[in-house]
């Protein structure tokens, strides 16, 4: 039973920790625009609902979102990633400076936009989304200055997360020279996959494909508990990962170790209002557990309680530590 994993009292000293930890975030840097508005008509030249503008707004999102969610509940936390030399890009760069994050890692490609998704909201219901973006491969100089920013990155890391919204940033190379750091230091890799080849994250220490992403790697469907228990094993060995969390929104969350265990961990949701940025919130407060000293099973637990409380939540909105521990 999942209640047999871990005390409250265990839980609370982990989440304690937070403060004295530290991750580093690799991956698509975005900002996520939303425009908040009424429906009260259908178009006359068309049939769509005229939104008529009340507010908006722009937050951090993609890869920007995870380090979000471990900046709220209390972590030391770092980025590295791609922004273009344009408005957004400038906004994001003041916005971490804002936080006091270092922006050291972050870097600036001429000619390539800054990833914005726009959604259009009405009575809290997505009415359209549409993406300004780049998914062009990012340039060598590019991938060169973001492994000299990871090597040049102090003793006091405990994870490192890379969020792969498969927007150009991830290649190959990139993630073997990540996982090759990471080894060498004994830091923890924590991968939220986004391509369905799966070898390109092979060997990592925690990987977590949501149930669709899942069924992409391994190519065909999963229609019970039993073609999920072995397909998980599957990937487990074809790809030597550490771990694998599935993630299944009202289904919980099944983990997948090393040692053959698996644990499926039910949700704790008491209401969804919107999923996005769920998964943000799931690698974001893993890896920040783990780097806290929690084992994997643990930390699997304490971010199924953080995505609960995210899909009770309206667009992308981090979780704060003071919520967690309340949930607990």
């Amino acid at each position: 039973m999942v209640k047999n994993i871990i005390s409250k009292k265990r839980a609370l000293e982990i989440v304690d920790r937070f403060h004295r930890s530290k991750v580093l975030v690799v991956g698509d840097i975005m900002v996520d625009q939303f425009i908040w508005g009424k429906v009260s008509r259908i178009s006359p030249e068309a049939p769509v609902p005229v939104v008529k503008v009340t507010s908006e707004n722009l937050l951090l999102g993609g890869c920007t979102n995870v380090l979000n969610n471990v900046f709220s509940m209390g972590g030391k936390v770092a980025i590295s990633g791609i922004v273009g030399s344009d408005t957004m890009g400038t906004w994001l760069m003041d916005t971490l400076q804002e936080m006091n994050i270092d922006t050291a890692g972050v870097i600036v490609e001429q000619g390539r936009p800054t990833i914005v998704k726009t959604r259009v909201i009405a009575h809290n219901q997505q009415v359209v989304r549409f993406d300004r973006e780049d998914k062009s491969p990012i340039t060598q100089d590019s991938l060169q200055r973001i492994i000299a920013y990871i090597e040049s990155m102090e003793d006091d890391l405990g994870a490192v997360i890379i969020s792969d919204y498969n927007k150009g940033v991830f290649s190959e190379q990139l993630v073997r020279e990540i996982r090759e750091i990471t080894t060498k230091r004994g830091i923890i890799l924590c991968i939220d996959p986004k391509q369905s080849d799966f070898s390109l994250y092979r060997g990592c220490d925690l990987i977590t494909p949501n149930y669709q992403e899942t069924e992409r790697a391994l190519g065909r469907e999963i229609e019970s508990r039993d073609d999920l228990i072995k397909g998980g094993a599957a990937l487990m060995k074809d790809f030597d990962f550490g771990s694998l969390l599935v993630t299944m929104g009202e289904a919980g969350m099944s983990l997948f170790e090393r040692n053959g265990a698996v644990t499926h961990i039910p949700t704790v949701a008491r209401e969804v209002f919107d999923v996005t940025g769920a998964g943000d919130t799931v690698i974001g407060v893993l890896a920040l557990c783990v780097a806290a000293g929690a084992t994997f099973t643990e930390a699997a637990v304490l971010a199924n309680h953080a995505a609960g409380i995210a899909v009770g939540k309206v667009g992308t909105a981090p979780v704060y530590r003071d919520e967690l521990k309340k949930a607990l």
